[in-house]
């Protein structure tokens, strides 16, 4: 694990897009496809917006895959897709079939097991490898839709999965560890003063904790790279 403390938050974001545009073009490079899960959350569409500017990016050759979705449909203001469209997707020119929303408009089991089938047709591994996993960090320890005290932590065949959330009395989909700790690139993106106590919790422990979900995050063979702000890293 590594880690980078960036002094403001847009040095942050300017150094994800650089690690999201080399990622497509080594990918692209090497004549293959690169897969990219992304994340909900605010840094993350500072990011996207960034990521829409920059030049040079052959978007032919990106994949485009979401970490988790809530129970809604892709128009909702509380959609990650629809975030990610609004920020991204709606500027840049990459085909329709390169994109893989989750189905937050159909039932949880039913959207969830639709997510599995997708990977299963776009990977040649089980499960999937994806090249780059983006991951934001809640102030309770949470990653995707991975919360603490939930069902889904314990999944270990599965690579998506409808998940309850009590705190928020809602279905989620997320994908699971055994994805995110199979991907060739993780990248934590974490801004903010509220975010300090949990890295501290999370880097600073020696071992992962099923109580802080976000700790168990580590790639089998992967490389894995926490981008912190000062104020997120300031306990540390």
């Amino acid at each position: 694990m590594t880690k980078q403390i960036f002094q403001i938050k847009t040095k942050l974001v300017s150094a994800t897009v650089d690690v999201i545009a080399q990622t497509i073009h080594e990918a692209d490079k090497n004549n293959r496809s690169c897969a990219i899960a992304l994340s909900g959350g605010s840094t993350p569409k500072d990011v996207y917006a960034a990521l829409a500017q920059k030049q040079g990016i052959n978007w032919q050759a990106a994949r485009l895959y979401w970490g988790d979705e809530r129970m809604v449909p892709p128009d909702h203001a509380d959609s990650n897709y629809r975030m990610t469209k609004e920020a991204l997707l709606d500027h840049i020119k990459i085909p329709e079939e390169n994109i893989f929303r989750i189905k937050g408009e159909l039932p949880p089991e039913e959207a969830a097991r639709g997510y599995e089938e997708i990977l299963a047709q776009s990977f040649n591994s089980n499960p999937p490898v994806f090249d780059l996993v983006l991951l934001g960090l809640g102030d309770d320890g949470h990653t995707a839709s991975l919360f603490p005290e939930t069902e889904i932590l314990n999944e270990t065949k599965r690579n998506a999965a409808e998940v309850f959330v009590p705190k928020f009395d809602a279905w989620r989909i997320s994908l699971t560890y055994p994805v995110l700790n199979h991907a060739k690139k993780v990248l934590f993106l974490v801004a903010g003063e509220s975010k300090a106590e949990m890295v501290k919790q999370i880097l600073g422990s020696s071992k992962p904790q099923i109580s802080l979900p976000a700790s168990v995050v580590a790639p089998i063979k992967g490389k894995l790279t926490w981008f912190l702000d000062s104020p997120a890293a300031g306990m540390n």
